[in-house]
This record gives structure tokens, C-alpha cells and sequence, in this order.
């Protein structure tokens, strides 16, 4: 492994999440991503839209990215419920939305039910960047549902951040307590 992949500093610059990952919510984003209820993103959607306009002071040459899900998850699941996610975020801030340059290249293990350390391994190298000089010098701000470790999010700032991206910024809807 590489040098980056144990870097203690993270990628990213900041992670806002919006709620804690618990009760009704974590039973709404099971439903949206397990019990293919994609139109529960019409209700959560709008709530993170407007909540990052709290959390971010410029969006101008902004980038809004969700994280990919794996071309087989994707056909498994319909949707990508980070995409759903975004799609608001990036029309609520009127920002350019990116769905198709950052990719889920490797599928693995689902991160469920894996530690920290397993999970950072399980996601290191699973990305990559597609049309790498479209849009160097941004920032992105990059959009998924649940932060239980950060290490998705992470692993998707370090491809971003080595493609030429400027600045991370991650919008979650949930974190885990113990994040």
C-alpha cells in the first residue's frame, strides 16, 4: 500500500452531517437504500439541501459529487441514493452536479458490520477519476448518506484531491455517534 492510504490527516477538509445516524432517520435511510423507497430522497433531500446552505460560506465554481456506487450494487439496488441526495443539494445551491467523473471501479464487501481499519481497507483503491482534466482547480463538494468511519469518504477525497481537485468538502445526511 501507499503512503497516502495510511495518512492520518484526512482528504477531505470537513464532513457536515446533519443528524445523527439513529431512530426514525436511520429507519428512513434503511427504507430508502434496503426497501427501494428512492422517493424518500424527495423528503430528506431538500432537508440536506437547505442544510448545506448553512455549512458552506461560497459556492461559487462549486462542484457537487455523490459517491458512486459499483455498476453491479447499482443494478441491484435501481438508484443510488447518494445521486437522489445530491441532485437537491447541487439544484437548492446552483451548483454544477457531477455524477459520471468520479467512479466506484472495484466491488467489495459491503461496509456494514466492518470495523474501522476493515472498512478503510475494504475501500482503498475502489475509486477512480474518468476525465481527469475537465474541471481541475475546483472544489467538490461531496454528497452520501451516512459517515459511520469516513473512510468512504476519504477514500473518494484522496482520488478527488489527486485528480487536481482543489478542496473536499463532504455533506452527509447522518454520522454515527462514535464518528
Amino acid at each position: 500500500m501507499c503512503g497516502d492510504c495510511i495518512k492520518k490527516t484526512p482528504f477531505y477538509q470537513s464532513i457536515n452531517a446533519m443528524y445523527l445516524y439513529e431512530g426514525a432517520l436511520m429507519k428512513a435511510v434503511h427504507r430508502l437504500k434496503y426497501g427501494a423507497k428512492s422517493y424518500l430522497a424527495d423528503s430528506l433531500g431538500p432537508l440536506l439541501a437547505r442544510f448545506a446552505e448553512t455549512c458552506l460560506v461560497n459556492t461559487e465554481g462549486l462542484l457537487t459529487i455523490p459517491v458512486p456506487l459499483h455498476p453491479k450494487k447499482l443494478r441491484e439496488r435501481g438508484f443510488n441514493q447518494s445521486l437522489l441526495l445530491a441532485r437537491h443539494v447541487a439544484l437548492h445551491l446552483g451548483t454544477e452536479l457531477d455524477f459520471l467523473s468520479l467512479r466506484r471501479v472495484k466491488y467489495r464487501l459491503p461496509q456494514a458490520g466492518l470495523g474501522k481499519e476493515a472498512r478503510r481497507k475494504n475501500v482503498f483503491g475502489a475509486f477512480r477519476m474518468e476525465n481527469q482534466d475537465a474541471l481541475k482547480g475546483k472544489s467538490v463538494l461531496l454528497v452520501d448518506d451516512v459517515a459511520t468511519t469516513g473512510s468512504t469518504l476519504n477514500e473518494c477525497a484522496r482520488v478527488l484531491v489527486q485528480a487536481g481537485y482543489e478542496k473536499v468538502d463532504c455533506l452527509v445526511l447522518a454520522r454515527t455517534g462514535t464518528f
